[in-house]
């Protein structure tokens, strides 16, 4: 995985736990109001569901994380088939937030336009190197 690509993944990483705690410990707050849509009335009623999506989200940033460590410990493949695999759930499931509440159009392109970054530069990084012909790092 090039530079950009783990910079990118490590900051798709950190935007899912920030959203993650937002989600699971703010998700009350008004000011938050148009990320989440969430009215008072209905704290109670989206509360397991916020904070099960907020640990979900918090722990999806954890493993790109696990991701990015993987391939600076030599293991290259794993690494990235984590990171690719986290970021690829997260553009379908962008894509499914816009189709199914279109007014969160902001939000879903934050979650699928990260991801797209992500995957983007991890395959089109290494297309470049082999057109290079640099060698390849032993995928293990």
């Amino acid at each position: 995985m090039n530079r950009v690509a783990q910079v990118l993944a490590v900051l798709e990483a950190l935007t899912l736990i920030t959203i993650g705690v937002l989600e699971s410990f703010f998700y009350r707050t008004p000011e938050l109001y148009p990320i989440f849509l969430i009215e008072p009335d209905d704290y109670d009623a989206v509360a397991l569901w916020t904070r099960n999506v907020g640990v979900y989200n918090m722990l999806m940033g954890a493993a790109i994380i696990v991701g990015v460590v993987l391939v600076h410990r030599a293991q290259v493949a794993a690494g990235r088939a984590i990171v690719l695999t986290i970021s690829a759930m997260h553009l379908v499931l962008g894509v499914s937030l816009v189709v199914t509440a279109p007014e969160l159009w902001l939000s879903a392109i934050f979650e699928f336009g990260l991801a797209l970054a992500v995957i983007l530069a991890i395959v089109l990084g290494e297309r470049r190197s082999v057109g290079r012909g640099e060698p390849q790092v032993a995928r293990t």
